[in-house]
């Protein structure tokens, strides 16, 4: 099975479109400071009226790209709620979590979830402190920068990965899937499961899952499984992957 993503010349438009949806979201927030921060709500179950499980995020329209709530979250939440007895007591950590909807979806339906993001966005990791917080839940956040090698990424041990929207700048992938890969091989038997948004014209990139012995063994549509009601509010070529170690190349 391939897995598709965009990278070349791709990469410069849909860098500058990612940039143009932050921009119409600043927009949409204007009118005041007390109104560039705010809280979203987020439902799970069958009955939006009286759902099975909320999540409430704080978000800033006037900060960078971790500090508001992306489609692909959205969508990664949604596969956590709908595969919740898969993620009842495993271990899961979620890269570059942001807002960190997905993980905290999984640590309401009983993972064991640390949230990391780069270690230099403290901005970014204070945030996930308060939403966890905010949602009376236990996860432990970390500073956690791709490709760099320090006491942080060696004392996880994931059976679960996540990673929405975390394939956007294709010079960050090599990190990406050196971090990634390091992880599949800390724990046998884990998978990374990530949500990406192909803004642009894509190419394959096999290449890249055959350097760090990876492959995928699942690809959705998004829209193959988002309930409608949230459905209608998402735009896009969305779709979800699941990857693993490919053993023969162990």
């Amino acid at each position: 099975m391939s897995l598709e993503l965009f990278t070349g010349i791709g990469l410069y438009k849909q860098i500058s479109q990612r940039r143009e949806e932050e921009e119409q979201r600043r927009s949409d927030m204007e009118g005041g400071e007390s109104e560039m921060t705010t809280v979203s709500r987020h439902h799970f179950g069958d009955d939006s009226d009286r759902p099975d499980l909320s999540i409430s995020i704080i978000e800033n329209m006037k900060e960078d790209y971790g500090l508001f709530v992306w489609p692909c979250s959205i969508v990664l939440a949604e596969y956590v709620w709908q595969q919740r007895l898969r993620f009842a007591g495993a271990s899961v950590v979620e890269l570059g979590a942001g807002t960190s909807l997905p993980g905290l979806v999984a640590a309401k339906v009983g993972a064991d979830v640390t949230l990391t993001d780069e270690s230099n966005r403290l901005e970014v990791l204070s945030n996930m402190k308060s939403v966890i917080e905010l949602n009376k839940l236990q996860c432990n956040v970390l500073g956690l920068t791709w490709g760099v090698w320090d006491a942080s990424i060696f004392s996880l041990h994931p059976k679960i990965i996540l990673g929405a929207d975390v394939l956007y700048d294709a010079k960050a992938f090599d990190d990406l899937f050196a971090t990634v890969a390091y992880l599949l091989q800390n724990s046998p038997g884990s998978v990374f499961i990530t949500t990406y948004h192909n803004r642009s014209g894509h190419h394959l990139i096999e290449f890249l899952m055959v350097k760090w012995g990876l492959k995928c063994v699942k690809l959705l549509d998004a829209f193959s499984f988002m309930p409608s009601s949230k459905a209608s509010g998402l735009s896009g070529n969305l779709q979800l992957a699941e990857i693993v170690l490919d053993s023969e190349h162990r």
